[in-house]
């Protein structure tokens, strides 16, 4: 009896320190993400400078995308002119499709006049801006000169850039149900397009990396679209995480990107954010509250989630120093040189978002370029600064969840200096060296053999 009320004494006692131990092993960077609980059906978070993957829930599934679908409108509107296939100033004369469509009030539009004439400046600030449908339908149309070839430029465009499971039936995230029987050819009436929160993502990450112009207009708060005309009506963006709107993000400069709602996509947004130098890209799909009721709100909420962790949990940090010498591989040997061996180092440093508490979890590997570096040698002559393989960043534990574009942050492995191609003489005296030097190895094999 006292034997075993010891035990039970003892166990007691034990308690709070096993419960301190666990709380102090417990990494704080991963209670932090677990803590998200993002009630959401997709998301993920990147960084906007590398496309580094921060964080990401159930981001391979295709969803759907609605009116962020409008990214990808804009991506081919910037190339476009770019290429100079389409002028800002250019004019678009209403067609009866979007003419119809302007008109129905139930859908984010600026109404259009059926014998008007509107520019292009001016349709797609309505785009970026307010959604407006119809004005995106005009875009598509001025580029493809249907929707229905612009919807086969946008598919081909997702193919180049690299996206997965994607699925574009019209320019502007409406369910094709919505386009009063003129939706675009080879696509159904209930069709509706559909991304995973990666692709959209990826498409968000390139339209700002290309033309990160598009920022100066997705961060106007509101404007009046045709001012001074008695068509003159009010655009509120619909990304109310701007500043000085109602779910204005407090903790870094919010200015873009693109909002999406439909019955089935539910409440999506793309959100981007900037903080101190780091710019982060957010996705969310079918955001609900906690009573499982798709809003605004639940969308800017878990969007504002994502901003907080990633801001308070994830630095810009160098993890590879410039000139930085590999302990396990300092050279490299050179035949017919006038050296034997070549130095190798770092040529740039590497820097890389990652949570503060990991940066030293991360290993430079070493990876040489085998059409360059034949049998672990070089063959001279050799460059100062020749490139001679590249760093890969290996992480001890815990999850790397990568890069949006697949391609890792690295740097080029280069020569410490120059080595000569030695002359014929030297080259001559090398091979004797080499013959005499291969008769010894074997003669000494031989003779240790014979006392084995």
């Amino acid at each position: 009896m006292k034997s075993a009320w010891n035990k039970a004494l003892v166990r007691w006692l034990l308690l709070p320190v096993l419960m301190v131990s666990m709380v102090v092993t417990q990494p704080v960077s991963t209670e932090a993400e677990a803590s998200l609980n993002l009630l959401v059906d997709g998301a993920i978070l990147i960084d906007a400078d590398t496309g580094k993957i921060l964080y990401e829930k159930n981001a391979d599934t295709a969803l759907g995308i609605a009116s962020m679908t409008k990214m990808m409108t804009e991506y081919l509107l910037f190339e476009a002119i770019e290429k100079g296939q389409v002028t800002w100033d250019q004019q678009y004369s209403v067609t009866d499709y979007t003419y119809k469509i302007s008109q129905d009030r139930r859908l984010s539009n600026v109404p259009l006049r059926q014998d008007g004439s509107y520019s292009i400046q001016e349709l797609y600030e309505a785009m970026a801006i307010y959604s407006a449908n119809a004005a995106t339908i005009a875009i598509a149309e001025t580029i493809a000169g249907t929707e229905s070839e612009f919807v086969n430029m946008m598919n081909k465009k997702a193919e180049e850039l690299g996206l997965v499971d994607y699925k574009f039936v019209n320019s502007t995230g409406l369910n094709n149900a919505d386009l009063q029987g003129m939706h675009p050819q080879g696509t159904e009436a209930k069709d509706e397009n559909v991304m995973p929160a990666k692709s959209v993502a990826k498409l968000a990450f390139q339209l700002m990396k290309d033309y990160p112009q598009v920022l100066e207009t997705t961060s106007i708060p509101s404007k009046i679209f045709r001012e001074g005309t008695a068509d003159a009506i009010k655009m509120d963006n619909w990304n109310f995480m701007l500043p000085e709107l109602v779910y204005a993000y407090k903790g870094a400069k919010v200015d873009g990107l693109k909002t999406g709602t439909t019955d089935f996509a539910g409440h999506c947004f793309t959100g981007t954010a900037e903080k101190d130098g780091l710019r982060v890209i957010a996705v969310v799909m079918k955001a609900v509250d906690s009573e499982g009721d798709g809003s605004y709100k639940a969308r800017f909420d878990a969007t504002a989630a994502l901003f907080n962790y990633g801001f308070a949990q994830f630095a810009k940090a160098e993890i590879v120093p410039g000139g930085y010498e590999f302990k396990e591989q300092k050279d490299i040997t050179v035949i017919k040189g006038k050296e034997d061996k070549v130095g190798i180092t770092v040529k740039e440093p590497i820097e890389m978002v990652i949570k503060t508490s990991e940066k030293e979890l991360y290993t430079p590997k070493l990876v040489l370029d085998e059409k360059k570096v034949k049998d672990g040698s070089l063959e001279a002559a050799i460059k100062k600064d020749e490139v001679v393989g590249h760093v890969e960043l290996v992480k001890s534990e815990g999850t790397d969840y990568g890069y949006i574009n697949g391609t890792q942050k690295s740097s080029e492995v280069v020569t410490t200096e120059a080595v000569e191609r030695a002359n014929w003489f030297s080259l001559g005296l090398q091979a004797v060296g080499h013959f005499f030097g291969n008769i010894w190895s074997g003669a000494t094999d031989f003779v240790g053999g014979l006392f084995k």
